[in-house]
């Protein structure tokens, strides 16, 4: 006996059939095979901040988050999360009713959705999009509708068309995921973008669920304006965001949603069945990690804007056309101008041919044949593993 069941019916339900290890999971397994720059999963090399690891070593010792913490998460970082949305967007937020903590973003998300939508609700987000859109979407039972962001080589970034969007909504559309800074083309939706999404959002009454968590990872002239702030969408809009980017932990994952009460009771109800609670101690330190001086963003976004523009004219030498990231850690390419049209193809033969790790930006789209020609590379690393890498890179031409 195998334990196995007999029948011929597939084990894994036809929602998530789709679904299968991750690019991320396979391109870091040739990564580790060859010895080649793992360029591919957004994570950092170095850890964040000393004296927050320290803060969260004596959270533990103290026994304080060892046994469950509460249910909406820590009152301390709750607090710290209402002060850091007043201080930052002028959003006020009730700590009791108004925030809960969630392991990482991914789990926020996963509850929004689970807890929002019907089966057969659809879901616009748009195109590339995180990975587990797509599969949380689908364990909720919506259905996705793409919009694609437009790659303007003449601007060197990716647009959103608002007039495909308005067009993508139906009397079916349920709820709008948006997601800005944008990964994985780094771009960030400008204020009148997001009026615009506003005005249809309050004209369709739309929910919309907001991912964040690059809202401190934003460069040159760009500014990062949280959609809750618009006339009409605090009462409608789940925002969520997470201490993993900001502060260089993202093995700790802690999250957090704010929302009104409502919607905030809502998100627990189904998030109470997933991990139901995570991360006891860190969340203390990363309380204390959102109360860090101006001066501590300031020189984090400094360092990773110096990061991308070695990174991105390292990846222009080498012969890819660039489209420079106005926020997140990432950095879109389109290979055409190597003489190469598949990601998939491009990115299995890189650690071979270069030994780097990039990821085919196509995962991140339905319609494949639009991320085709684009492969996403982090420079969320030690500025010695950029450089190495673009001396790598170098050789392709």
């Amino acid at each position: 006996m195998t334990g196995m069941t007999s029948s011929a019916r597939p084990l894994l339900n036809r929602r998530l059939a789709e679904f299968g290890t991750t690019i991320f999971a396979e391109m870091s397994a040739l990564a580790l095979s060859t010895g080649a720059i793992n360029l591919g999963q957004g994570f950092p090399d170095t850890d964040g901040p000393e004296e927050i690891r320290e803060a969260a070593v004596r959270a533990l010792r103290d026994g304080r988050g060892n046994q469950y913490p509460p249910g909406p998460g820590v009152p301390e970082l709750r607090t710290a999360v209402t002060a850091h949305q007043q201080r930052r967007y002028g959003l006020s937020y009730d700590p009791d009713t108004e925030v809960l903590v969630t392991a990482g973003a991914t789990e926020a998300i996963a509850a929004a959705l689970l807890a929002l939508l019907e089966p057969g609700d659809e879901v616009i987000a748009f195109e590339p999009y995180y990975d587990s859109y797509a599969a949380c979407i689908a364990m909720a039972g919506g259905r996705r509708v793409p919009v694609t962001l437009r790659a303007h080589e003449d601007e060197g970034r990716f647009r959103l068309d608002l007039d495909e969007l308005r067009d993508a909504v139906t009397d079916r559309t349920r709820l709008l995921l948006i997601n800005t800074p944008h990964n994985p083309t780094g771009t960030v939706l400008t204020r009148e973008e997001l009026a615009a999404i506003a005005e249809l959002a309050v004209e369709r009454d739309l929910l919309v669920v907001t991912d964040e968590v690059y809202e401190h990872l934003v460069f040159d002239d760009a500014e990062h304006v949280p959609l809750a702030t618009f006339p009409g969408m605090r009462e409608r809009t789940v925002t969520i965001s997470s201490s993993g980017k900001t502060f260089s932990f993202t093995g700790w994952k802690v999250g957090w949603v704010t929302a009104a009460p409502e919607l905030v009771t809502a998100v627990r109800s189904a998030k109470q069945y997933l991990t139901y609670v995570s991360a006891g101690p860190f969340q203390y330190a990363v309380a204390e990690a959102l109360s860090l001086p101006e001066s501590y963003f300031t020189d984090f976004r400094a360092d990773m804007l110096a990061k991308r523009d070695l990174l991105a004219a390292g990846l222009a030498e080498a012969g890819f056309r660039v489209f420079r990231p106005s926020g997140t850690y990432f950095i879109t390419t389109d290979i055409r101008p190597l003489g190469e049209t598949d990601g998939f193809t491009f990115c299995r033969a890189l650690p071979e041919r270069a030994g780097v790790v990039a990821i085919p930006n196509a995962v991140f789209y339905d319609h494949r044949e639009q991320g085709a020609p684009f492969v996403r590379f982090a420079f969320c690393k030690r500025t010695g593993v950029l450089e190495e890498a673009v001396k790598r890179l170098a050789g392709l031409r």
